[in-house]
Formats: C-alpha cells, structure tokens, sequence
C-alpha cells in the first residue's frame, strides 16, 4: 500500500522545536525509502506565514544584524551562528517543497525529503561547534530572508526552484570558500571540516533545484534561461555579487553558455543602476 508523507512532513515543517524537526525529519526520510508514495489523493496543503521555528534567535531585518569582528570570541561566535541559521532555515525550505507542491512526482518528494535530512546533518553539527565556543543557537539575532522568499514562492514551484536553489542556495557554493579561508586562518580545522560537508552536499542541492527547474520549464513549454532572466529581473535579484564559483555553478547543473548569459545581463543591469 501506498504511503502518504503529509502528516509527518507537516508535523516536522511546523514543530518550532529544532531537536523535534530533525528527529522527525529523520524519521520521515526512512519512512519514503524504497516505498511508494500516495500523492495523488492528499489533501491540500495547509496555507501558514511561518514554518516551525523556536522563539530565539530574534528576528530582525538584514541590514539590522549587529556586525561584529571575527576576531572575537563572541564575534566568531556570532557568524557560526549566522551559518547555523542558515541550515536551520535551509530544512524548512526543503520540507516546504516536499510538503506543499502535490501535483509533481513523487521523485521530488523524496528528493526535497532527502536534502532536508542532509540540512538537518547540516544544521546539527554547526550547532555543535557553536556549543564548542560557549554559544547556542539562538543566542543572536539573525533575519528571515530565506523564509520570506519561500513564502512569496508557495503559490508555484516553477518559481520556488528558480529562485530559491537556482539564486539563494547557489549563494552559498559562491561564498563558503572564503568563509572556509577564514576559518582556517583561525586553526579551526573542525569547523573547516563541517563546511566541507556542507559545500559538497550543497552543490547536489542546488543541482537538484536546477533538475526539478528543467522539468518544470519543459512541462509548460517555456525556455529556461530567458524566463530565468526575467524572473531575477522582475523580483529585483542578484545572482552574482562579488566572486562566483563557476567550477562549483556548472557541477550544479548550470550551463557555462547559461552563466555567460546571466552575467552578461548583470552587467547591464548594474550599467543601468548606476
């Protein structure tokens, strides 16, 4: 018999407790393995703001996160922290696609349930390292961007894939190597350990969003680098902002012909700001 993921996958997304969310997690992606999922007869999925999160770290705009010097302890501390928050952040993501678009596959059901329990890996052994230096997560205030763009993607998951692996997460394999080198000038090789783990799961994940983006783009007869262009236009995106990791881009699954494209029109888009 078929199995229905939605209840758990809803008890996990909603539980604003991290313990909880990454045990279900757990349990969920053993639940899917080599089983057959009941997709087609669910329920809608339900419509909330917020997914489950504890009530620390404050939330506060990006531009009000309190800056401060990595050559602190607390400083230190605090960008551990910020990456924790990111991980934490980067599960609901994941559960949220598994758990709110119904009507695609059951192959990227169980492909968003997997980078889930692959963020709560994530999430699970930063936070050790922030405990390493005093710290918990939680302990600074931190903001709710990648949330917020799920939220304003719920409604189709064309747009979630393009925007959230395909520019947010894609992010991510562009400025870990400089963290990584900071980290390692410090001598915390346990921490440069953690971030190796992360920066290879990562590219599978942005390479994921980017197979679930084709299907999508082929399902509906669009072309996808120029509705990809005109999507980070009309929602006011950057997807290059200082130093691009192309090597990693391309193991993603990003075309060079794709990211020469993009470039070419950031460029115009910075000339015409300016």
């Amino acid at each position: 018999m078929a199995y229905s993921p939605y209840s758990l996958l809803e008890r996990a997304l909603l539980s604003g407790n991290p313990d909880e969310k990454g045990a279900l997690t757990d349990e969920l992606f053993a639940a899917v393995q080599d089983t057959a999922l009941d997709t087609a007869s669910a329920a809608p999925a339900l419509d909330f703001r917020m997914a489950g999160r504890p009530c620390k770290p404050e939330l506060v705009a990006p531009s009000q996160v309190t800056p401060r010097k990595m050559n602190t302890v607390e400083g230190y501390a605090a960008m551990l922290h910020a990456i924790c928050h990111i991980e934490f952040n980067a599960i609901n993501l994941a559960l949220d696609a598994a758990y709110r678009f119904r009507k695609l596959p059951e192959a990227f059901v169980k492909d968003w349930i997997g980078v889930a329990k692959e963020e709560v890996y994530h999430f699970r052994l930063m936070r050790e390292r922030l405990r390493h230096f005093g710290f918990d997560y939680g302990d600074f205030e931190a903001h709710g961007h990648l949330w917020d763009m799920a939220y304003k993607t719920a409604f189709d998951p064309l747009l979630r894939m393009a925007l959230v692996p395909r520019v947010l997460e894609a992010r991510g394999l562009d400025v870990t190597p400089a963290i990584r080198a900071k980290v390692a000038q410090r001598g915390d090789t346990e921490t440069c350990g953690v971030l190796d783990i992360i920066y290879r799961d990562e590219v599978g994940h942005v390479r994921i969003g980017n197979h679930w983006y084709q299907y999508l783009c082929r399902q509906r007869g669009l072309e996808p680098v120029v509705l990809f262009r005109r999507l980070i236009a009309r929602y006011d995106m950057f997807i290059f902002r200082g130093y691009v990791n192309i090597e990693a881009r391309e193991r993603a699954g990003f075309s060079r012909f794709e990211l020469e494209m993009l470039e070419d029109f950031e460029k115009s888009l910075k000339t015409m700001a300016g």
